[in-house]
């Protein structure tokens, strides 16, 4: 049975990707990192216009979640590309020495946020010292290195995180993590009042975010699949932000029937007024654009706190490879 189990996972990652349906069409299986909601729009807008098909690829979009591991989904060849949630898994990667790269960046700012109570003193990341902070593991793994570092948290701060506002709710003193383009509408919605949002970014955290990440194999054997899929939800990205985003949107609702109308809209006017996905080195080089001198920053930031040995190859993480070159079709 061990035998088969590996010779499965063998076949699935020579051959998922390169399988063709009825309609000649390549089919590609690329999972999210959390369930369907405004934050992976430009995705289901290629496929909600066809522009996936435009580019001869007939793409699966597989949601996430809380119990859903999308590195072992890749890693095993059930998906063609992932959403890596952040540039800490890309470097993940290369310190486990797993045969996967980043090949685009689709934040160029990161969305997470520290969410408090307005009016009690919590206006800044540096008042919250020594306060009581509600993160993920994967965020005490990850960037509460980095808040630790700069503004002196301790782990005595922290406080477990569920993936409910119930706590935050209940405790006018938490503190907890949240994404820009949710949480703090759903805080408002039910009390009336606006939180406190801090947003990761604007306190010169520099990392990428939602990154495309694919097999070094796949990269190499196939790099016009790769060039098309990233090509294609390029194009999607910009019909979405820059045009009407309601085919996206009726997609996500179908994928995800809990997703309430309000929360897509606020959500989408979140990406495009934070620039989220567009700002920055993408407003110049395109949707996508990642740059060595910015991963080179950033690995240096983290390894400043221990979380990398400061000779790891962080180069290996990423490749430029498909990305940083807008072209007129993209530019609008």
């Amino acid at each position: 049975m061990r035998l088969l189990s590996l010779l499965c996972a063998f076949i699935a990652i020579l051959g998922l990707a390169r399988s063709a349906d009825a309609a000649g069409l390549q089919k590609i299986n690329f999972g999210l990192d959390w369930r369907a909601e405004a934050e992976y729009g430009g995705y289901y807008q290629a496929v909600a216009l066809g522009i996936y098909k435009k580019y001869g690829l007939d793409v699966n979009i597989i949601q996430g979640g809380p119990q859903v591991n999308n590195a072992q989904l890749l890693i095993s060849g059930r998906l063609d590309f992932d959403i890596t949630s952040n540039a800490f898994l890309a470097l993940n990667f290369v310190q486990e020495g797993i045969p996967f790269k980043a090949v685009a960046a689709g934040f160029q700012r990161d969305p997470d946020v520290l969410i408090a109570h307005p009016g009690v003193g919590d206006d800044s990341f540096a008042d919250l010292k020594g306060k009581p902070i509600a993160v993920s593991a994967d965020t005490r793994a990850s960037w509460w290195n980095y808040l630790k570092l700069k503004y002196g948290y301790t782990d005595r701060q922290l406080r477990p995180y569920g993936f409910s506002l119930a706590p935050f709710f209940a405790d006018p003193r938490l503190t907890q993590e949240g994404y820009v383009t949710s949480e703090p509408f759903l805080i408002e919605q039910k009390t009336g009042k606006k939180p406190v949002v801090l947003l990761l970014a604007d306190s010169g955290f520099d990392g990428y975010a939602s990154l495309i990440a694919t097999s070094d194999k796949l990269i190499a054997t196939d790099p016009a699949l790769v060039q098309r899929f990233i090509d294609a939800s390029a194009e999607g990205w910009y019909s979405y932000l820059n045009g009407d985003p309601a085919p996206a949107f009726a997609l996500i609702q179908k994928a995800n029937p809990d997703m309430p109308t309000d929360l897509l809209h606020y959500g989408y006017d979140m990406l495009k007024s934070h620039g989220i996905v567009i700002s920055g080195d993408s407003a110049k080089l395109g949707v996508f654009a990642m740059t060595d001198a910015r991963w080179e920053g950033f690995f240096k930031q983290m390894a400043a706190t221990g979380l990398y040995p400061k000779d790891m190859d962080y180069k290996a993480a990423f490749t430029t490879q498909f990305v940083d070159h807008k072209s007129g079709m993209t530019a609008h």
